[in-house]
């Protein structure tokens, strides 16, 4: 595999481990031994999965990066990874939140990210 399929690739593990420390705890309430935590014990519950977020990031973004020899500019990483971010966010909320639906305006917003991304490669 090429050094643009890694780098996208950590970026989507990158994005599932924030995605969960950022909304997954919202779902961890359903847990006696979490809804009991402080929310200091909330942040550190976050914290500790945010870490794997940047195990996973910071090389994504190394090989990635023109500068050290990748196939990517600092401002295409950054579209890739915000698309990719609101992907895995659309697929962990189906998931784990059933209570969400997602309306017309929803998928024609993700398509214009996507459009936001073409236009980011296009030269």
């Amino acid at each position: 595999m090429n050094s643009s399929i890694y780098a996208v690739l950590l970026l989507i593990a990158s994005n599932a481990f924030m995605t969960f420390a950022w909304y997954g705890h919202l779902r961890m309430t359903e847990f006696a031994w979490f809804r009991a935590l402080p929310i200091i014990g909330v942040i550190l519950f976050s914290w500790g999965i945010a870490f794997f977020e940047y195990c996973c990031q910071v090389p994504a973004n190394r090989i990635g990066y023109q500068g050290n020899g990748g196939p990517f500019s600092l401002i295409q990483l950054k579209i890739i990874q915000e698309a990719v971010s609101l992907g895995v966010f659309v697929v962990i909320t189906v998931l784990l939140f059933r209570t969400e639906t997602f309306r017309l305006n929803h998928i024609l917003s993700f398509l214009l990210i996507l459009c936001a991304v073409y236009l980011a490669f296009k030269k």
